[in-house]
């Protein structure tokens, strides 16, 4: 298993570079909250420092300030905004992008268990998983036990 998912990490999708293709999914409503101080520059550079990046996406429910919405489309992010559950469209969306294929690593910004399932399914598929943590006190263990690696975001 273990040379199987190196190897994986090692190919790209557009086969140009050995370095893994990426998704960063961020939950917007569980990590942008004043307790953690979370900037959407350390989240994207976490999502480049594991590979070259593919998609980055940051979910927000109908509540979300149109000033963060700008600066996370500034810096790069694909927004999608839900008036539903923000889990749940980020968990089938990641799910999807898994399923066909697209990227070598997954990586969640979230401290919500929910999306423990995603992650097994990601790692079941060969793909590998990354949790990250909005802070220290904002870890997950379910997550951080369900990923290949773990990253907490530090102010």
């Amino acid at each position: 298993m273990f040379e199987r998912v190196c190897a994986r990490f090692s190919k790209s999708v557009d086969g140009r570079t050995g370095e893994a293709s990426v998704g960063l999914f961020v939950d917007g409503p569980n990590v942008f909250r004043d307790e953690f101080d979370v900037d959407l520059d350390d989240l994207r550079d976490a999502a480049r420092d594991l590979g070259r990046v593919g998609v980055i996406r940051l979910y927000l429910d109908e509540h979300a300030t149109p000033g963060l919405i700008q600066a996370a489309e500034a810096r790069g992010f694909e927004v999608v905004i839900t008036s539903g559950d923000v889990d749940v469209k980020l968990a089938v969306d990641a799910t999807a992008l898994v399923s066909d294929g697209a990227v070598d690593r997954l990586a969640i910004a979230s401290r919500d268990t929910d999306f423990k399932p995603v992650l097994e399914r990601a790692g079941a598929a060969g793909v590998g998983t990354v949790a990250i943590a909005p802070g220290s006190h904002g870890r997950s263990d379910a997550l951080q036990n369900a990923a290949d690696d773990a990253i907490t975001l530090e102010t």
